[in-house]
């Protein structure tokens, strides 16, 4: 294919867009189609030049045309033959009915001399009449014309008919052209609708999860919030009992057995801490080894009971 037949990018894909939607029908192929394969499209292109607009063959059509020639030829003199014969039969009828209601004599009823000469002006007469009808039928507001201008638009009226049916084929094709761009633009419509239901439907996700994380924290901040506002509650209502329960007095008498207590403490801790001077110092030595280290349990004991009874009072106090 010679490279003049592609003006630019954007004419090349209209003209085969052309050639797919009136003489490659079957085709059916998308703009997106055709630019992903462009030696396709040159080929499409190529076979373009050999069909005409109905998809056939050059030479096919030809024959065609040439054979709905004859066919329409042999249509025209097949029903001239029919018309006049249809009209003859009419008359016919006609004649015999007038025969059958007439009196007439047998010699008046064998004058065909007179029925064949007066035959061709009848038929002139039937098919002008019959060619006024189909006038008023085509175009009502002659019914009130001279019967010359009748003849005269009965005379163009072939004509008239073959633009309108022309027309009417026209129109045809347009909408055949028309719907098949309907079905394409449907198809890419409820492809662009269904890229836009998912992408709305990933920005929904997207969104949703988003929402939910800063909810989620937002949640999170308002239970520790809360969680820090009941524990200073409880803490207040603890004071609260404490300071019903026990008087200054008692606070006061409380933290002198305290001071008292941490005083002795102090002090058993300091012979602990002699006894295990000494028990370092005389860990070679038997019994009396074993004495001191009875004297130093018991110190120990002292000091952890002691320990505890000042434990158990603050607990109390607190």
């Amino acid at each position: 294919m010679a490279s003049g037949d592609f003006c630019s990018p954007g004419e090349g894909m209209e003209r085969l867009q052309q050639v797919c939607s009136k003489q490659l029908l079957p085709c059916n192929l998308s703009e997106e189609d055709l630019l992903q394969n462009p030696h396709f499209s040159k080929l499409l292109l190529s076979l373009s030049q050999h069909v005409d607009e109905s998809g056939l063959s050059l030479s096919l059509a030809k024959e065609q045309a040439q054979a709905r020639k004859e066919v329409q030829l042999h249509k025209t003199t097949w029903l001239r033959s029919e018309i006049l014969q249809r009209v003859i039969q009419e008359l016919l009828v006609d004649y015999y009915v007038k025969i059958q209601d007439t009196k007439l004599t047998s010699e008046d009823k064998k004058d065909f001399v007179w029925m064949r000469a007066r035959l061709p002006l009848e038929v002139e007469e039937q098919l002008k009449k019959k060619c006024f009808t189909l006038l008023s039928y085509h175009d009502p507001n002659c019914d009130s014309d001279h019967e010359t201008l009748k003849a005269a638009k009965v005379w163009k009226l072939a004509e008239i008919l073959v633009s309108e049916k022309q027309q009417c084929q026209d129109a045809k094709s347009q909408q055949k052209e028309q719907m098949v761009l309907l079905e394409k633009k449907s198809a890419t419509y409820s492809q662009v609708l269904l890229r836009c239901l998912a992408l709305l439907h990933r920005l929904l996700q997207e969104h949703r999860l988003q929402t939910q994380s800063e909810l989620d924290c937002i949640n999170a901040q308002y239970l520790e919030i809360k969680c820090s506002a009941m524990i200073l509650k409880l803490r207040m209502e603890e004071l609260k009992i404490l300071s019903d329960t026990y008087t200054a007095e008692k606070v006061e008498v409380h933290r002198l057995i305290r001071d008292r207590l941490e005083g002795a403490i102090r002090l058993q801790e300091q012979d602990m801490e002699k006894s295990q001077q000494v028990l370092n110092t005389y860990e070679v030595l038997g019994e009396e080894f074993d004495r001191l280290v009875k004297e130093y349990t018991q110190l120990k004991q002292a000091t952890e009971n002691k320990r505890w009874a000042l434990q158990e009072f603050n607990k109390a106090y607190h």
